[in-house]
């Protein structure tokens, strides 16, 4: 029986195809950088969702560092590309997106900015940790925190927002 010419290029053309994408998918996976010392961090799944018109909702695996007064949050998608990043210091907070650069005062006016709503990231750290703290308009659902559960919802101002996270307790 003989071989169609063209079936052994189109074969050879699939592996080619195959490894390019495995290459290309390694090359674009990122590695989360090793805690410091004495550097908090927390790792996990968050999810966010605002009842504003129209409704806004974002999902990804978190990598959280630092400390509320300063430190880094890294968003990451299922295959391991980082989607975002947002570095905060006392008097500035900046978004790092891809090859733009957004810069703000403060953490709580750039996650307004971005979500319709300020998210208490610095809070999120305390939460994670079980302390309930007190964040005017957000409730914090504490009660699953040892389980690696975490639900807080806002309330006001509108819009209302709920945040979920999953995380490695």
């Amino acid at each position: 029986m003989t071989t169609h010419p063209f079936a052994a290029w189109r074969l050879l053309c699939a592996r080619v195809g195959t490894l390019a994408a495995v290459m290309l998918l390694t090359a674009c996976a990122t590695t989360q950088r090793p805690a410091q010392p004495g550097e908090t961090v927390w790792s996990g799944r968050l999810a966010l969702q605002v009842d504003s018109t129209p409704a806004q909702s974002f999902s990804a695996a978190f990598d959280l560092r630092g400390a509320p007064s300063a430190g880094e949050l890294q968003f990451t998608s299922p295959l391991g590309n980082t989607l975002a990043t947002v570095t905060w210091t006392p008097g500035s907070a900046e978004l790092r997106q891809g090859g733009q650069i957004t810069r703000r005062g403060s953490l709580d006016e750039l996650t307004a900015e971005l979500s319709g709503a300020a998210v208490p990231v610095t809070a999120l750290f305390g939460w994670l940790r079980g302390e309930q703290g007190d964040v005017p308009g957000w409730q914090a659902d504490l009660s699953r925190q040892a389980e690696g559960r975490i639900t807080a919802r806002r309330s006001a101002p509108l819009p209302t927002a709920e945040l979920r996270v999953v995380f490695q307790p």
